[in-house]
């Protein structure tokens, strides 16, 4: 079944198209996007946190993803799989289980939510999600990859906000505690 999705997709390619898919999944390469993102958000005092938030929930879904998954997993991706399909891009060299493009789309979009910055996870969602299609469309990942790389990114932002969270009560009550002593 997940052939049957990736040879519909194949069926969708126009030279337009597979321009536009390109430059989409090339905004995911290395987290660029999400990367110049927490830039902005650092730059601004009122959106700092935010930024801090989305770098945390980056990390551990790098750790999590390319770090654990992709070595336990060890999955071959469809264009190893299949050969006679014309790639658009390099052949991505990695495991294909869990998507790194779209688990990593997913923990910005995650960290953004759970920070309570559901504007910010609105409009993030959709290059998220145009992203993660775009490695269907590229040949480069399975549906369920994609799946997997939803779960794990949003997964990583709940875990991030949380650590977060726990960093920064910690620090107060000993801050707190620092006080009392003096």
């Amino acid at each position: 079944m997940e052939l049957q999705i990736l040879f519909w997709f194949q069926s969708l390619h126009t030279p337009i198209l597979d321009r536009i898919m390109v430059f989409i999944t090339h905004l995911g390469d290395g987290g660029i996007l999400w990367l110049l993102l927490i830039g902005i958000f650092l730059i601004q005092p009122r959106t700092r946190f935010l930024g801090i938030v989305m770098f945390v929930c980056i990390v551990i879904d790098f750790l999590l993803c390319n770090g654990l998954l992709k070595n336990v997993f060890e999955r071959l991706r469809p264009c190893q799989v299949i050969h006679n399909v014309k790639l658009l891009i390099p052949q991505p060299s990695g495991a294909s289980f869990p998507s790194g493009h779209t688990s990593i789309s997913f923990a910005a979009v995650g960290a953004l939510y759970y920070s309570h910055a559901k504007k910010y996870a609105t409009y993030c969602f959709i290059p998220a999600s145009l992203i993660a299609i775009s490695r269907l469309y590229l040949f480069v990942h399975y549906p369920t990859d994609i799946l997997g790389g939803i779960f794990v990114g949003i997964l990583s932002g709940y875990l991030g906000i949380r650590l977060v969270h726990y960093i920064e009560n910690w620090r107060l009550k000993n801050l707190k505690n620092i006080a009392l002593t003096s």
